[in-house]
């Protein structure tokens, strides 16, 4: 056979030290396996969003890609079980006087079976209807023991008034609520290895993390988020939340796709110890990059101070506070008013165009 159909990618010796490994045949990259001795090639490139299959790792008879664990058979190329109309090309290898050679051309095809796109993938339209407020709360609670939540409590006063003084349809979404999984890095491996939706929302249908990307991505007009201070910081739920929704931003950067357009955001931070001018300036920067705008005045926050240690006096100056209370549905009315502009002038936009679209046919 001549050897312009192989390509020799090493000596078989130092090759079968590892499972898995990237090799290179021409231009094409390939996920080389050594299994009980045995050698195997595939396409060291994912079906999926094209992770690097070589730099995966062997799980029984199957390469696992590192960005979003799809696995493959190591010589066949084959899907895992269930998934066996997916495939990457596989390729022959053979050793020879001790060098492993991969064969240059595949001996099967690649093929991608056609999967349903995932619910929240579906284009961003605003449906009719009155302007929509999602209130955020990101206080942890343990359970079957409610306390009461000084940003809790102003949250849901909030979201009352707006409902009540500005005609908003309202919703809250307690994180403390749902079941999700932290980022789990992918974007450190890869920028394309951050997806929308979020790659752990379409591995994993019981993480409820897609509740608030419906929310904010979906239905919200304006979302109100609101978080105790945390030894000078935000709420560990609040971290947790913002971290899995990096993937709205990257899409910005990675796809220049722009999931958030004309949307409202406000804060409400309250805390027995002070730094409420750093929580609120990493909410602020943190929610203008996922695109959205900000009234005047976009956050109101309450804190005594680093030396008030008595929780139940906080607690209670909160509660007997009617400038807070004030505060709060003020925050919400202005997220609102701007909201409802943002809209209107959207909608009334898009029937400009559509005028005079329709104009410029009947001209024609």
């Amino acid at each position: 056979m001549s050897d312009e159909l192989w390509t020799d990618v090493g000596a078989a010796e130092d090759l079968a030290t590892r499972a898995v490994q990237e090799v290179t045949v021409g231009r094409t990259k390939i996920a080389l396996t050594c299994k009980d001795g045995v050698f195997g090639a595939i396409s060291g490139v994912c079906n999926h969003v094209g992770g690097p299959l070589g730099k995966g790792a062997l799980d029984g008879d199957y390469v696992v890609c590192p960005w979003h664990y799809w696995k493959f058979h190591c010589r066949t190329g084959v899907g895992e079980p269930g998934y066996e109309a997916d495939r990457v090309p596989a390729h022959d290898v053979k050793v020879d006087a001790g060098r492993v050679l991969v064969k240059n051309t595949a001996s099967s095809t690649r093929a991608k079976a056609p999967h349903t796109p995932h619910p929240l993938a579906r284009p961003v339209q605003r449906e009719a209807g009155p302007i929509r407020i999602l209130g955020i709360s990101t206080t942890s609670m343990t359970d079957g023991h409610p306390r009461y939540s000084t940003s809790d409590a102003l949250l849901e006063h909030a979201l009352k008034c707006a409902a009540a003084e500005d005609a908003c349809e309202t919703r809250l979404v307690r994180l403390r609520d749902l079941s999700f999984r932290a980022c789990e890095g992918f974007y450190s491996k890869a920028a394309r290895a951050c997806t929308w939706p979020c790659s752990i929302t379409q591995m994993d249908a019981d993480d409820q993390m897609d509740r608030i990307y419906e929310g904010v991505v979906h239905w919200a007009d304006a979302v109100l988020v609101a978080t105790p201070i945390r030894w000078g910081g935000a709420s560990s739920l609040y971290c947790k939340m913002a971290e899995r929704m990096n993937c709205i931003q990257n899409q910005e950067t990675i796809a220049n796709k722009h999931l958030l357009r004309n949307k409202v955001a406000g804060f409400i931070i309250t805390g027995g110890q002070d730094n409420v001018q750093a929580v609120a300036g990493q909410m602020l920067g943190f929610f203008a990059e996922l695109g959205l705008q900000f009234p005047q005045f976009p956050y109101i926050a309450h804190s005594r101070g680093w030396s008030a240690e008595d929780m139940e006096n906080n607690e209670r100056h909160v509660q007997e506070s009617t400038a807070l209370h004030d505060g709060a549905a003020a925050l919400a009315d202005r997220c609102a008013v701007m909201a409802r502009g943002l809209v209107e002038a959207t909608e009334g936009k898009s029937a400009l165009v559509r005028g005079g679209r329709k104009g410029m046919r009947l001209d024609a």
